[in-house]
C-alpha cells in the first residue's frame, strides 16, 4: 500500500501544472515552522511561478510576513498571481497567509466565535481552490483544515503525530529520515520529485524591526569595552517550553560572565513571561549579560546579527540556525537526532545519561544537569574560533 501510494505521488509530481497551487499547513510552534521552512523554501525557489498559501497561528505570523493583516489582506486578492511573494523581502516565501487560532478554538470549541471563524476560515480556503496540501503538522486539527480546503491531494506522514490524522489524508507518505527537516523534505518530494533537497529558509525582512534593532545598538551595544563596528553579540536564551528542558540559572549567569570576558557582548532573549528570569541571570552575573524583550519580527532582526547563540531546544536556537548561525545546543530530554541544529555550525552538549522524555516536568532533567559553564565556554570557543578562521 505504501510503495503504491509513493509511486502515484512521484508520478503525480512529475506532471505538476505550472499554474499550481500548494497550501501549507504548520500552525506552530516557532521551532516547528521553523523546521518546515526548509522545505517548503525549496519548493518556492524550484517553482517560483507556483502560488502557495500557509495555514499558521496568528502569534507566529512574523516568521513568514512582516506586513500587518491589512497588508496580508491586499496581498491575498491577488488571487491567480504567479508567485508573488517570491521577489518580496517583506514576505518571501508565500503568496497568501491564513489565520488559524487553533488553540483559542480548543478552549471554546463550541462557541458562536470558534464556528464563525472556522466557517470564514473554510470559505476563504475554498475561495482560493488549492490543488494539493501538505500537511507538516501530523494533527488531527492540521488535517481536517486541509479538508476543508477541498484540495485534490491531501498529503501527510503514514505515521503523524497523531495516528487518527492519517485518515484524514488522500496520499500517505513514507518518511525515513531521522531529523523533522528531513522528514518535512521528504513531504515536500511527494509534490516536486525526488531531486529537491533542503534550502536555506527565507525569512522576511522587516524595516521597523530593523530600525529598532539600529536604536537598540546605539543605545545598548556602545559601552566602551565593546563599541565599534567590531562588537560580536552572543545571544543566550535561558526559556524552554517546559522545565525538564531548562538549563539553571547561575550556569546561563556563569557562561554570560565567560563570554564578556572573552570581550563579547552578552545579551539575554526574554520572551513573554521570562521577564523574571532573565533578569535574574544579569543579577547572578554581575550585570555581565543584558536582558532583552524583542517582538519575534525584532528577534529575527537581531539574530542575524549576532555571531553565537547558546540555548536549549527552543525556538530561537531554531531561528539562529535558520539564519545560519553558529549555535551551542544545551540538550536534555528532547533527542537532537531529531529536532537539533541543523544547517549550521553547531556544537550539541547533551549527556549520555539522557533519554527521550516529554514529559511536562517543572525541575531540570538530571543529565541536562551533567552540563557544566566550562562545557558550554569550551563548545562557544570552538565556533568562535572557526568563525575567526573564516574571516
Amino acid at each position: 500500500m505504501i510503495a503504491t501510494s509513493i509511486a502515484l505521488c512521484e508520478n503525480l509530481s512529475l506532471h505538476t501544472p505550472s499554474k499550481f497551487r500548494l497550501l501549507v499547513v504548520r500552525l506552530g510552534a516557532m521551532g516547528d515552522i521553523l523546521h518546515a521552512l526548509p522545505a517548503v523554501t525549496a519548493l518556492r525557489l524550484a517553482h517560483p511561478e507556483w502560488e502557495i498559501g500557509w495555514v499558521v497561528e496568528p502569534r507566529w505570523q512574523a516568521l513568514l510576513t512582516a506586513g500587518n493583516r491589512e497588508t496580508r489582506e491586499r496581498g491575498n486578492e491577488k488571487t491567480g498571481t504567479e508567485g508573488s511573494g517570491a521577489t518580496d523581502s517583506a514576505q518571501p516565501l508565500v503568496d497568501r497567509l491564513h489565520f488559524a487560532p487553533a488553540r483559542q478554538w480548543g478552549k471554546r470549541p463550541l462557541s458562536p466565535r470558534t464556528l464563525r471563524e472556522i466557517k470564514s476560515l473554510r470559505r476563504e480556503l475554498r475561495a482560493c481552490s488549492y490543488d494539493a496540501m501538505l500537511d507538516f503538522q501530523g494533527a488531527v486539527r492540521s488535517a481536517a483544515i486541509g479538508r476543508m480546503a477541498g484540495a485534490g491531494r491531501v498529503i501527510g506522514e503514514f505515521q503523524p503525530r497523531e495516528r487518527a490524522a492519517r485518515w484524514l489524508f488522500s496520499e500517505r507518505i513514507s518518511t525515513g529520515g531521522a531529523h523533522v527537516i528531513e522528514q518535512d523534505m521528504e513531504l515536500a518530494r511527494a509534490v516536486a520529485g525526488d531531486r529537491l533537497e533542503p534550502a536555506a529558509p527565507l525569512l522576511p525582512v522587516d524595516p521597523q524591526a530593523e530600525a529598532w534593532l539600529e536604536s537598540f545598538s546605539a543605545a545598548q551595544l556602545a559601552a566602551p569595552a565593546t563599541a565599534g563596528a567590531g562588537c560580536r553579540i552572543a545571544l543566550l536564551t535561558p526559556g524552554a517550553g517546559w522545565g525538564a528542558k531548562r538549563w539553571p540559572i547561575e550556569r546561563y549567569a556563569a557562561v554570560a560572565r565567560g563570554l564578556a570576558e572573552r570581550g563579547l557582548r552578552v545579551l539575554i532573549n526574554a520572551g513573554p513571561g521570562e521577564e523574571l528570569l532573565a533578569d535574574q541571570i544579569r543579577s547572578a552575573s554581575a550585570a555581565a549579560a543584558t536582558p532583552v524583550c524583542p517582538s519575534l519580527s525584532q528577534l529575527i532582526a537581531l539574530t542575524r546579527r549576532i555571531a553565537l547563540c547558546i540555548a536549549g531546544d527552543t525556538g530561537p536556537l531554531h531561528l539562529a540556525c535558520a539564519l545560519g548561525k553558529p549555535v551551542v545546543g544545551i540538550y536534555g530530554p528532547t533527542d537532537p537526532s531529531r529536532n537539533g541544529p541543523y544547517g549550521t555550525r553547531a556544537v550539541v552538549l547533551r549527556s549520555p545519561f539522557s533519554r527521550r522524555d516529554h514529559s511536562r516536568r517543572a525541575e531540570p532533567e538530571s543529565g541536562l544537569l551533567t552540563i557544566s559553564p566550562e562545557d558550554v565556554l569550551q563548545a562557544a570557543d570552538t565556533l568562535l574560533a572557526g568563525e575567526n578562521s573564516q574571516a
